[in-house]
C-alpha cells in the first residue's frame, strides 16, 4: 500500500479503465460494421437496463445479495453496499453519451474524446490521489486532480491522433488551446461534484456527457 491507495482500490481502478471499451464500441462499432448508432444506443440502453435489474436483486434480496458479494464484494466501495454501484452509474452515462453520438459524427466524436478522458483521467485521479495525495478538498486532492489533467493532456496530444478516422472528422490535430481547455474542463468536473440540494451526483453520470457538449461547441 502506498499512502491510501489499496490492493483493491488499484483493482477496481484497473476493472475501470478496461470500460474504455464502451466509448470505443460507441464510435467504431457502426463505423466497422455498417450499423446505425441508434443501434448502438439500444445496445448500451440494454446493458443500463441489465444493471438496475441486477442492482434491484442485490439491493431486495438476500440470496442474490451474497451470490454477488461472493465475486464483486472486494470491489465495492461502503458506500455501494446500500446503494447504486459506479459501474451502473458508467452505463448510465455510456447510454447518454450513446444518445449523444447519434445526433452527428462531430457528436461521436465527442462523445468517444470525452467518456475515453473521463474513464483514464478517473483512474489516475483516483492512483495518484491516494498514492500521494495531500492537499485535499472534500473528497478529492490536488494532486489527483493534476494526474487527471496531464492525463487528459497526453491523450489529447498524441493518442487520440493514432485515429485516423476520429482525426478526419475533427479535421486535423487538436490545437493547444483545445487541449488545455477540454483538459482542463474534464479535470474540473471530476474534482468538484455537482449537488442538488443534500445529494450529490455521481460523476460516472454525467462528466463524459457534459464534457461532450464542451467539445462539440469547437465546432459550432
Amino acid at each position: 500500500m502506498i499512502g491510501e491507495l489499496t490492493k483493491e482500490e488499484v483493482n477496481r481502478k484497473l476493472l475501470h479503465i478496461l470500460v474504455v471499451i464502451l466509448p470505443v464500441g460507441i464510435f467504431y462499432c457502426p463505423v466497422l460494421f455498417d450499423i446505425s448508432r441508434n443501434y448502438m444506443f439500444w445496445g448500451i440502453f440494454a446493458l443500463l437496463i441489465f444493471s438496475l435489474v441486477v442492482e434491484f436483486l442485490r439491493l431486495k434480496t438476500s440470496f442474490f445479495s451474497k451470490w454477488f458479494s461472493i465475486f464483486f464484494s472486494q470491489m465495492l466501495r461502503d458506500e455501494e453496499k446500500e446503494r447504486l454501484t459506479g459501474a451502473t452509474y458508467v452505463f448510465g452515462g455510456s447510454a447518454l453519451c450513446s444518445l449523444i453520438s447519434i445526433h452527428s459524427e462531430i457528436a461521436a466524436v465527442a462523445a468517444f474524446i470525452s467518456f475515453t478522458l473521463f474513464i483514464l483521467g478517473d483512474a489516475a485521479a483516483a492512483i495518484v490521489g491516494k498514492a500521494i495525495g495531500r492537499m485535499k478538498i472534500g473528497n478529492k486532492t490536488l494532486e489527483g486532480a493534476a494526474g487527471c489533467f496531464l492525463v487528459c493532456v497526453i491523450l489529447l496530444s498524441s493518442f487520440f491522433s493514432l485515429f485516423p478516422y476520429l482525426i478526419v472528422i475533427w479535421g486535423g490535430q487538436f490545437s493547444l488551446f483545445e487541449i488545455i481547455i477540454i483538459s482542463a474542463f474534464v479535470s474540473s468536473l471530476e474534482f468538484f461534484p455537482i449537488k442538488l440540494g443534500r445529494f450529490v451526483l455521481n460523476d460516472n453520470l454525467y462528466v463524459a456527457p457534459l464534457s461532450s457538449f464542451i467539445i462539440m461547441m469547437f465546432h459550432c
